[in-house]
């Protein structure tokens, strides 16, 4: 990779970003959501920056996949088009975190095929924005079997352990092993290709540490609460601030009380040192307060980035925190949107937003 020359790229690509962000739908409009019918809800988005998308899409989709179909390919479209203002380097670095797309999707196909789902349902919840594109995913869809889907990927860069692991997760029915591999593997390729030399390098890989701190604090939640016994070192995926080594202790602290203890000792960001202080008042670690806890984790994450783009306004950060933020707003329209179809009430889908 060439390193970027100068500010004069950052200047114009986060100006950009800038303008981009303020499209976003902000809070008090989710909340407006929620007091809305699901019909209301689905009109509201028709005449949000996704109308293009519902438009096209609108004589082959309706209702709700018509919204899951066009949310999707609003998000594959913003990043492309993120990509397409990105200068070299920084357009690397960018695609490169944009390939954990290709694990989302490849995993949603073969669960759907595991359920026994039709191609057009499992299209609906693919977003094509990583190097498998919408062309190539629609051939895997077509594949008949786990085993067809994993031949059809024999040039993906993540196939080795794909296929190392497809067997055991067909075998057992749970596909979490397969997608912890999966995660780990891109992490590590990721970490290994950030290398130096490169205008924003060293940002990108503290924006990384920081993803993994936030992922391996979630699976060492959900360890601990599930009581999850026996050998836990290969849930957690290295490149971190913590070590695997420091994350496997903490898990076999005995008592709550000493996990939180130790957990607290060993953090330095008093953002989460606060909130795990507040959950450790309000609910300890009963099986309710995990969501709980794992949102306010991606809230806390998103926090970061959001104060690190202020701070750092032309780097890669502001960057950052606009694709982050604009995933997360897809999730929580699918929340909304899902929620109120299942017929959960108001109280149950906000606990599921993300704001």
């Amino acid at each position: 990779m060439s390193a970027i020359v100068g500010s004069a790229p950052y200047l114009y690509v986060c100006t950009r970003f800038r303008v981009r962000r303020m499209k976003l739908i902000p809070q008090e409009e989710y909340l407006r959501m929620l007091q809305m019918s699901l019909p209301e809800i689905i009109r509201l988005i028709q005449e949000t920056e996704y109308k293009r998308e519902i438009d096209e899409l609108s004589h082959s989709f309706r209702g709700i996949d018509l919204i899951e179909v066009a949310l999707s390919w609003n998000l594959a479209k913003t990043y492309q088009k993120v990509l397409e203002i990105m200068p070299e380097g920084l357009r690397e670095m960018t695609e490169s975190y944009l390939r954990r797309w290709d694990i989302q999707n490849v995993l949603a196909i073969l669960r759907g095929k595991a359920q026994g789902l039709p191609p057009g349902k499992i299209k609906e919840v693919l977003i094509p924005a990583g190097e498998l594109d919408r062309d190539y995913l629609d051939k895997i869809i077509t594949c008949a079997e786990p085993g067809k889907v994993l031949e059809s990927l024999k040039r993906w860069r993540l196939y080795p352990v794909l296929a190392r692991e497809l067997p055991r997760a067909t075998e057992s029915g749970s596909f979490s092993f397969l997608e912890n591999e999966l995660y780990k593997q891109f992490y590590h390729d990721i970490l290994d290709e950030t290398g130096a030399g490169i205008k924003g390098g060293k940002e990108f890989l503290e924006f990384l540490r920081l993803e993994i701190d936030i992922r391996n604090l979630q699976i060492l939640f959900r360890l601990r609460v599930n009581g999850a016994k026996g050998e836990v070192v290969t849930f957690f995926i290295p490149g971190g601030t913590f070590t695997v080594e420091e994350l496997v202790r903490l898990h076999e602290t005995s008592s709550t009380d000493a996990f939180f203890d130790s957990l607290t000792a060993q953090l330095k960001n008093r953002e989460l040192i606060s909130l795990l202080g507040r959950f450790r008042q309000k609910n300890g670690l009963v099986p309710g307060a995990l969501h709980e806890i794992e949102n306010a984790l991606t809230l806390m994450q998103y926090s970061r980035l959001e104060m690190m783009a202020r701070y750092h306004s032309f780097s890669i950060w502001p960057i950052l925190a606009y694709i982050e933020r604009k995933k997360q707003e897809i999730t929580n329209l699918r929340a909304i949107t899902r929620g109120k179809q299942a017929g959960l009430s108001t109280e149950q889908i906000r606990n599921y937003l993300v704001m």
